[in-house]
């Protein structure tokens, strides 16, 4: 069953992509964000390059969605607050390339372990992060936390080349089997000047989507990652809503400008 939804604002205030077939654009306002996450003209992922890869399933009163998430402790999971909104349970699947099975890790959470960032802004996607508490997990060649950038190194990562991924559907349809695809930061200046500085903050961190290799709807959420996939600077949270492969940017949350909050709630830093 496909549904389309077509949401009449500046910026999507919706959720993620559901797991059932869900899309979301905004009609007639090419230049505004929406929600974003599928991996377009990407490539199949293989077990352990990505480790820290999570997949939620998340329950609203609206019905069931899907998101991905970035395991940053052994405790914990860094998402989007957009995609946890409004949900009163969530299942965390880590350890696998496949969604549908083979699945090392799997837990499900309620209202209690959701930390979603008190400043967020569901109408300009700021702040649009949260931290998920989960059952301790054991490290192996398939689950590995990844590093946050330092507090004492900081970098803008432009001209960059990142790594993203998600299980997104690449024509409509959620993907089974992890995607991946390499992007370029690009400055906020430039980004700035296809969504405007309200959507464009220093909380943002943008890429390129040259060749239409993109996030889009699905996936939000999922990381960002440097440095060998060894540095989460990015949590997915808008592309352009004249479609993912427009090659306009795809924009994340700056893991580096929430690093007092993530220390304050986890405990977790580099230095």
């Amino acid at each position: 069953m496909k549904f389309l939804i077509v949401l009449a604002l500046a910026v999507a205030a919706a959720s993620a992509t559901p797991v059932y077939e869900k899309t979301a654009f905004i009609e007639d306002l090419p230049e505004s964000p929406v929600l974003g996450g599928r991996i377009t003209n990407g490539d199949y992922a293989w077990d352990g390059l990505v480790p820290y890869q999570a997949g939620l399933l998340l329950s609203k009163n609206s019905g069931n969605y899907w998101c991905g998430g970035s395991l940053i402790g052994s405790n914990w999971v860094l998402t989007a607050a957009h995609c946890t909104d409004g949900a009163h349970t969530i299942t965390v699947y880590l350890g696998s390339v496949v969604r549908s099975n083979g699945n090392q890790y799997a837990t499900t959470i309620h209202s209690n372990d959701i930390h979603q960032h008190p400043n967020y802004n569901s109408n300009t996607l700021d702040n649009d992060v949260t931290l998920l508490w989960i059952h301790s997990v054991s490290f192996s060649g398939n689950i590995q936390a990844i590093r946050l950038p330092s507090f004492n190194q900081y970098s803008n990562y432009e001209g960059q080349w990142a790594t993203a991924s998600g299980w997104g559907g690449t024509s409509g349809n959620n993907q089974d089997h992890l995607q991946y695809v390499s992007v370029q930061v690009i400055s906020n200046s430039e980004c700035a000047s296809v969504y405007g500085s309200s959507t464009v903050t220093d909380n943002t961190i943008c890429v390129s989507t040259n060749g239409g290799r993109s996030t889009c709807g699905g996936d939000s959420g999922g990381p960002l990652a440097v440095d060998n996939n060894q540095v989460l600077i990015g949590v997915t949270s808008f592309v352009a809503a004249a479609g993912c492969t427009a090659g306009l940017p795809s924009g994340f949350q700056r893991v580096s400008r929430h690093l007092d909050w993530i220390r304050g709630v986890t405990g977790i830093a580099y230095y």
